[in-house]
């Protein structure tokens, strides 16, 4: 079938939306009619970096309608609401034991373009073929996902706040709730209050810790982090020195520090500002650090890279939706929507730091 999708065709281009050809669902597959997908750092990195083949279809916080199912198709059916999350192959030794989110496949599966037999399900009209992102390419108006992506949600909730579930969202929550789990009367710093922090710092907040550190150079972003949960904010725009920073705070250093920048030398500044047997959550695309083995090993320091939260997307999203029911995971404060001739406008909004999280909506 004919679809409009998002296509970045050489890295560092301006991404277009152009009509493509995709392919009907394989009996494992699932066709989606899109209703919303949210816009995160990684779309950014697929436009930019070279870390998918190009040309790719964007979009990887994909929520819409089941429209068809394959023969082996379980889960869902015609009619579910539905949010599309990460690609995983569900045979490894990591996805059977329960963390899906450290398949051994998890890399070309999402970022290898093609589907897990190799083919592809996108082309261009002259019958080229296009690559996929995280298995699912959701910044278009249908989407075939595998039925690993495809997670059925609530359908009383308007899908327009669900996309970002299935990554941003998921990774921050989930790094606090499935792994960081800080003890009460903890202290923990966040660093970067996008989306992705922000879920981290309403996750974090759900535990009442006694420290809850925000790290941001963006006042109003800050402002949101306070109304969210933190109980302090350093704007890195206005201190000298982060760890000086932090330790008039914390002056015995912190339990927990989650790192969503990237950013090496603040990274290395949360590391010295751990007190000993601390723990360093990396979870946004690091850069090049700075540091020596005395630096963990000295004070019994760990370095912990974690993706997606380490979650399983069936079963964590629902329970996110939950409590955003309930109001305690209000994801609607961080949103901005466009409709999707506007897709090039969120993207320079959202790189430069206007909005915080994007959400494309299809009519």
């Amino acid at each position: 079938m004919k679809i409009k999708a998002t296509l970045a065709e050489q890295q560092g281009a301006p991404i277009k939306v152009k009509e493509v050809i995709l392919d009907d669902p394989k009996p494992n597959e699932v066709l989606i009619k899109t209703v919303a997908t949210g816009i995160c750092h990684t779309d950014v990195a697929g436009r930019d970096m070279g870390m998918t083949p190009y040309p790719v279809s964007l979009g990887h916080e994909g929520a819409g309608i089941v429209e068809k199912v394959g023969s082996t198709v379980q889960s869902v059916k015609p009619g579910d609401h539905v949010v599309v999350s990460f690609g995983y192959c569900g045979h490894c030794k990591n996805c059977l034991s329960g963390h899906p989110a450290k398949c051994v496949h998890l890399n070309e599966l999402c970022f290898g373009g093609s589907n897990y037999d190799g083919s592809h399900r996108l082309h261009t009209l002259e019958g080229d073929d296009i690559s996929t992102f995280f298995g699912q390419s959701s910044l278009a108006t249908h989407i075939v996902a595998d039925e690993h992506n495809v997670i059925k949600v609530d359908p009383d909730v308007d899908l327009k706040y669900l996309g970002s579930m299935g990554c941003g969202f998921q990774t921050g929550a989930g790094t606090i709730l499935n792994d960081v789990k800080p003890e009460f009367a903890s202290s923990i710093v966040i660093t970067g209050a996008g989306g992705v922090g922000l879920a981290a710092v309403m996750a974090a907040n759900l535990y009442n810790p006694d420290h809850l550190i925000v790290i941001d150079r963006h006042d109003d972003k800050l402002a949101i982090a306070k109304e969210l949960g933190a109980t302090d904010v350093i704007n890195t725009a206005k201190v000298d020195d982060v760890e000086t920073a932090i330790r008039k705070i914390v002056p015995a250093g912190l339990d927990y520090a989650v790192d969503s920048i990237g950013y090496g030398p603040l990274i290395t500044d949360l590391l010295h500002s751990l007190e000993t047997d601390g723990k360093l959550y990396l979870i946004g695309i690091a850069g090049k650090l700075d540091l020596t083995g005395m630096d963990i090993m000295g004070e019994s320091k760990q370095i912990i890279g974690l993706i997606e939260g380490d979650a399983i997307p069936q079963l964590f999203i629902p329970k996110l939706i939950k409590y955003f029911k309930k109001g305690k995971f209000p994801v609607d404060k961080l949103m901005k929507f466009y409709s999707f001739d506007q897709v090039n406008q969120a993207f320079d909004d959202f790189t430069s730091g206007k909005v915080i999280k994007p959400v494309i909506t299809f009519k």
